[in-house]
């Protein structure tokens, strides 16, 4: 069955932005050459989950093209409707949406926020795996990246890789509970 990833980055204090949705801290990694992985997963998943916020950002940061236009694309919102030239908005139930994708065939299912779909996901047992890189670096504040309210979750951490940059990425098998 295809599996939900998680493929994130954070702080170190577990911020995935400042409050003003500014990711600026996460260039503080960047080398030449090195996407942490970041190609390689790409070819693991066929299908992505944003949230709105996030796809808004994405947005304005002024790409030539979007970059994932090889993946079906599901845009969380409950506002929008419809689809434009890149996504699908999706405003229905969130289960629903990932039973579906998951009794198609396909590769996984690519997940990369913002929080609040992250703790929507983990609040419904719904993320299969995470891939957390931390960057080295302390924002103090911000839109953490696990919020409060979602249920105890046991992870099997699989891999751990260390880069010259500082950045440090943990890979998680999450625990189904038993039923």
């Amino acid at each position: 069955m295809r599996q939900v990833v998680l493929f994130i980055a954070m702080s170190l204090d577990g911020y995935i932005a400042k409050e003003d949705d500014n990711i600026d801290f996460l260039n503080q990694v960047e080398r030449p050459g090195e996407d942490y992985g970041y190609a390689a997963f790409q070819t693991t998943v066929d299908t992505l989950i944003w949230g709105r916020r996030t796809y808004d950002k994405v947005l304005a940061m002024g790409m030539p093209e979007f970059p994932h236009k090889d993946k079906k694309c599901y845009v969380l919102s409950r506002s929008k409707t419809g689809q434009d030239e890149n996504v699908e908005f999706y405003g229905g139930d969130l289960k629903d949406l990932i039973n579906s994708l998951q009794h198609q065939p396909g590769k996984n299912i690519y997940c990369d926020g913002g929080g609040q779909v992250v703790a929507a996901l983990l609040k419904e047992n719904l993320i299969d795996k995470l891939i957390v890189s931390v960057i080295p670096h302390l924002l103090g504040s911000g839109i953490r990246l696990f919020q409060d309210g979602r249920p105890e979750q046991d992870l099997v951490l699989t891999r751990s890789n260390t880069f010259p940059s500082g950045l440090v990425q943990l890979w998680y098998d999450c625990v189904k509970p038993s039923r």
